[in-house]
């Protein structure tokens, strides 16, 4: 990225009034978080497909191997670090920060829960696989295993949208509405091509919003992107961002 063009940036960033940041699996990448598709160094779970898993027929099938994969995954998220990206993010007050992570490292990095939304819900809670609405915080120091539900008796099971269910509806408004309004997207660490999720960069950028996109590789979303920065996103974004 050129000098001019850096500060360039550095200027719209700086300006956007109505900011919006899309992040996905490679922002919490650079913490140590496998990707979900990406290789798995554990004798157990790299035998197993993750998409397989992570599905109410997996659950259903095998749902005590199910709740152990999520406890290993809930591990593997309590041992990260939020990065340097991470912690930029969370400094930038004016900013919506909606990420397809179910991991809690941008809060951890600072940011208020409140401006964080999670499209594909949180590895951090656990929730009723019925339809009555129980949920409480996960203790990753004490696996919960299999318990039934304390309000209507039904499993129990992660807190995090599983393949062929829907988008929390309350978070997917308040994403979509975002996005209708920005003025500027942030696009970080993502391919943008998981649906519907993917569609609120669509979204946004028919709104007149500015879009940057920021991933170590070229992505389908570069073509759509009116900057792009193939880096790292905790090498660039603390230089970029405001504080």
């Amino acid at each position: 990225m050129g000098e001019p063009v850096h500060r360039e940036l550095i200027g719209r960033l700086a300006a956007a009034r109505r900011p919006v940041v899309f992040s996905g699996a490679g922002l919490s990448a650079e913490s140590g978080i496998p990707t979900f598709r990406g290789r798995v160094d554990h004798a157990l779970w790299s035998r197993h497909d993750p998409q397989q898993l992570a599905s109410i027929e997996g659950f259903e099938r095998a749902p005590e191997l199910v709740l152990e994969w999520y406890d290993w995954r809930r591990g593997l998220v309590v041992e990260a670090t939020p990065n340097s990206a991470h912690v930029a993010l969370a400094r930038w007050q004016q900013a919506t920060l909606i990420t397809q992570n179910v991991d809690d490292l941008q809060e951890r990095a600072g940011a208020d829960p409140d401006r964080v939304l999670h499209l594909h819900g949180s590895i951090m809670q656990d929730r009723c696989h019925a339809t009555c609405g129980w949920s409480m915080p996960a203790d990753p120091d004490s696996p919960r295993g299999w318990h039934p539900c304390p309000e209507c008796g039904a499993r129990t099971r992660p807190g995090v949208v599983w393949f062929g269910e829907g988008l929390p509806e309350e978070t997917w408004a308040l994403a979509t509405r975002a996005c209708s309004n920005a003025d500027l997207i942030l696009v970080i660490g993502t391919s943008g091509v998981v649906q519907p999720a993917a569609s609120l960069v669509e979204l946004a950028a028919a709104s007149g919003a500015y879009v940057v996109n920021v991933n170590p590789e070229a992505t389908p979303l570069d073509s759509m992107a009116d900057t792009c920065l193939h880096s790292a996103a905790g090498e660039v974004l603390p230089e970029l961002l405001p504080d």
